[in-house]
This record gives C-alpha cells, sequence and structure tokens, in this order.
C-alpha cells in the first residue's frame, strides 16, 4: 500500500510537467492556422499570448519567407503599420501576371497590448504553386514591448525537434498543391471540395458554379463573395421550389456555414452565378476564381468546367424567377 502515495505524486508530478510544456508553447508566438494548400490563398494570424518581462508589448515585426507572395498585413486600430518591400529570390506565376518583389516585412508600433491580455496580427498571403508539399516555411517574429523583447526566430536544424527550441519562429506546413477535377482546399475550419462549372453554348448570358463547403471549425463562418476569372461579376444564388413553382434569389449579405455543416452548391439548390462570362465555357477547361469569407479570408480555387450531363437538373412544370430561361 505504501507505493500508492509515491505513484499518486509521479503521476501528479508528470501531469505538472505536461501542464507547464503545454504552458510554454501557449506562451509561443505562433500562427493559428498551421497547414496551407500550395497555389492557394493563406490569411496568417499571429497570435500574441504575453509580454516581456511583464510588460506591454508595443512593436511587432514579422518577416515574410521565400515562397510567401502577394502579402497584404491587415491594420489594426491604435496601431501604426509599415512594410518592407524587396525582390523575391525568383519570380513567381500569380493569376495572369509575374510578381517579381513584394511585401517582405511587416511591422506593426505604436500600440499597446498588456502582459495580462492576448491579441492577434493578420496579414492575407499567396502560398506559390511551386512550394513543395511537405515544406515548412518560417515565419520570424520580433516582439518589443515596454520593457525588453522575445525574437522568436529559432529555426530547427535538419533532424531538429522543434520542441527543443526555447525560442520558436512561427512555423507553415505547405500541404501538396491545388487540383483541378478533385480539388480541395482547407483554409481555417473549412474545406472547399468539387468545385466545378458546365459548359454553355455561345452568348449564353451566365454559368454556374458549384461546390461543397464544409466547416470542420468551431464557429461559424460566411461565404461573403466569389469571383471566377472569365465573368464580369459572379452573384451567391438560391434556387427553391414551391407549389411547383421554382424561384431564385440572390443572396446579398452571402451565405452562413454554421459549425460541423456541409453546404453544397449544386443546380437547382445554392449555386454560383457568373454573370456576363466573355465566351463560352469550354469542357475540360479550368477557371481560375476565389471565394471570400467573413473569418477564412480569399480563397483561390479551380473550377473544372464539366459536361451538361452528370448532376443536371430538370426545371419543373411552371418554373420561373430563373436567368433569361436558364437552368443551372
Amino acid at each position: 500500500m505504501s507505493a500508492i502515495p509515491t505513484l499518486i505524486r509521479s503521476l501528479c508530478a508528470a501531469s505538472a510537467m505536461l501542464l507547464t510544456a503545454h504552458t510554454a508553447v501557449l506562451a509561443h508566438a505562433s500562427l493559428e492556422q498551421t497547414k496551407a494548400s500550395a497555389n492557394g490563398s493563406y490569411k496568417a494570424v499571429i497570435k500574441i499570448g504575453h509580454g516581456c518581462e511583464q510588460t506591454a508589448t508595443t512593436r511587432l515585426t514579422v518577416s515574410i519567407p521565400d515562397g510567401v507572395i502577394a502579402v497584404k498585413p491587415m491594420p489594426k486600430a491604435g496601431w501604426t503599420l509599415a512594410t518592407q518591400t524587396k525582390a523575391y529570390a525568383k519570380p513567381y506565376d500569380y493569376y495572369h501576371s509575374t510578381l517579381t518583389e513584394g511585401v517582405r516585412e511587416i511591422t506593426w508600433a505604436g500600440g499597446n497590448l498588456p502582459d495580462a491580455h492576448y491579441d492577434e496580427f493578420t496579414f492575407q498571403a499567396f502560398i506559390a504553386k511551386d512550394v513543395p508539399a511537405d515544406t515548412r516555411l518560417y515565419f520570424p517574429v520580433v516582439q518589443s514591448c515596454e520593457k525588453g523583447r522575445h525574437d522568436w526566430v529559432e529555426i530547427p536544424a535538419a533532424n531538429q525537434n522543434p520542441h527543443d527550441l526555447k525560442s520558436p519562429a512561427p512555423s507553415l506546413l505547405v500541404v501538396a498543391a491545388q487540383g483541378s477535377a478533385s480539388q480541395t482546399v482547407a483554409a481555417g475550419g473549412l474545406v472547399v471540395t468539387a468545385t466545378r462549372s458546365r459548359v454553355t453554348p455561345a452568348g449564353a448570358p451566365v454559368a454556374g458554379g458549384y461546390l461543397t463547403i464544409t466547416n470542420g471549425g468551431q464557429r461559424p463562418d460566411r461565404l461573403v463573395s466569389a469571383s471566377v476569372e472569365i465573368a464580369d461579376h459572379t452573384e451567391i444564388h438560391e434556387m427553391a421550389t414551391k407549389d411547383g413553382v421554382m424561384t431564385m434569389r440572390t443572396l446579398p449579405d452571402g451565405l452562413v456555414i454554421k459549425p460541423g455543416e456541409t453546404v453544397e452548391f449544386k443546380p437547382g439548390s445554392f449555386h454560383l452565378m457568373f454573370l456576363k462570362p466573355k465566351r463560352p465555357l469550354v469542357e475540360g477547361e479550368v477557371l481560375k476564381g476565389q471565394l471570400v469569407f467573413e473569418k477564412a479570408g480569399p480563397v483561390s480555387v479551380d473550377f473544372k468546367v464539366e459536361g451538361m450531363g452528370g448532376n443536371r437538373a430538370a426545371p419543373p412544370a411552371g418554373a420561373g424567377g430563373g436567368h433569361a430561361g436558364h437552368v443551372h
């Protein structure tokens, strides 16, 4: 029986060590989302959980690694925002252009984040398509305070355990580049799949966009808007049938995706409407597009153009409210 108190003390000591280690991890400057797809948008949220020597944080500087391009920082009320633009290590393809330089450093200064409080510093970026899968990108952060500073800049050497570092730089794991026909894109707690469109005849004033959005996160998000390279503009629509009559309505406030919910955009239901396409859509081509979410931010997607078979919905008798008589 005498061994039991000893065992309990050992378990308590081990639990205390785990708690201390967990608290230390939370104290580091870190990224909220630690994975992102190559050839896609990324919303970086840097979390700051404490100050220096128990004093307030007054300045934060983030360095941008190679392969992260088209960076746009988010201003913060009460802070002055500054950026440094420098040449990239090599040119990067970005939609229909080539980028040779961009923001390589962001500084928020002049604010006051007390040691007892928590805050986030955010910027939007794009992960270049030629960044190999399983690459880990590091974002060194220098946190300056009323007294002292923390340099979260350590990068592990080959075969070194990153948990051995005292001041690790926030890092991001790049996963496989986005595909087209079976595209899966992760952003925040959202997963976007099955992005596709369908062929259109010459002179068609609209085309449809379909996809599936699953919210695996802990909070709701909202699809605010969408765009596609071939169309003048894009709207979020809902089609429904009541008393045998099909009606269509635009969702100007977007569409909320609740935690744990999967929303399918398909013919006869929610869908994206590509208005005034510049040319007919041809089977097999891929259209570059973007979805914009309230919390996850912009997400780059590819719409694979399919033939008229598959999920085509036939209009019910007396269908009204359509787009110039077209069914999507």
